[in-house]
């Protein structure tokens, strides 16, 4: 088991998938950062993996600071945090904004949770989790009227934004942009309609070709 990705940020690797056929090298401006690969249920697929808890506070703030930058123009009022693992970006994100507070969308349903207030919940690698994802009703106020900025830790099919652009949608609320860490591969692009979407860094999907990953 690697214990050494997400915890440098390199200058000496050249991008794409590694030697070792175990990890790929995502350009992160003129840096490099090391993130394993994950085969997909397919086998013919795989994916450059980022658990931003995971990643040391070093690479999370490279993140945060990248990703903080790139929202920046859109002028966003306010961060709403899609969980978990967009959670510890959104909030890196928003203090990097000069705001006082973020809005963190929730999975666990508390006892004054409105069930009109949420969606089911799905990712590319939790597709049956049967989740839900939930806002918080004491937290609309904040959200009327304002300019939103909905960050998440990676976008990947969509699927998981789509979530939560449906439960903006229900609040009211249509988001100035969409932020991730990470926006890995293209399938999102067709679910996410015309909201601009900024990633710190991008990735393939990657295909075996029986000896190797390879990018497109």
């Amino acid at each position: 088991m690697r214990t050494d990705v997400w915890q440098h940020l390199h200058r000496d690797l050249t991008p794409g998938v590694q030697r070792d056929q175990e990890t790929f090298a995502a350009p992160l401006g003129k840096r490099q950062l090391l993130l394993p690969i994950r085969a997909l249920s397919d086998g013919a697929r795989g994916v450059a993996s980022l658990i931003v808890n995971q990643a040391s506070f070093e690479v999370l703030d490279a993140l945060a600071d990248c990703l903080a930058d790139r929202l920046k123009p859109y002028d966003p009022d306010i961060v709403v945090a899609v969980p978990t693992l967009g959670l510890a970006l959104g909030e890196a994100v928003a203090r990097r904004l000069d705001h006082a507070r973020m809005v963190p969308l929730g999975t666990s349903r508390k006892f004054w949770y409105d069930d009109t207030l949420s969606v089911p919940l799905t990712s590319i690698t939790s597709p049956t989790d049967g989740k839900r994802l939930y806002a918080d009703p004491r937290m609309l106020p904040l959200l009327k009227g304002a300019r939103v900025a909905l960050v998440d830790d990676v976008v990947s099919t969509g699927s998981s934004m789509v979530a939560a652009l449906h439960l903006m949608t229900l609040i009211g609320v249509s988001p100035a942009v969409i932020g991730a860490a990470m926006l890995q591969g293209e399938a999102w692009r067709d679910k996410l309609g015309a909201i601009p979407v900024e990633g710190a860094f991008r990735t393939p999907i990657l295909r075996h070709n029986g000896d190797s990953w390879e990018a497109p």
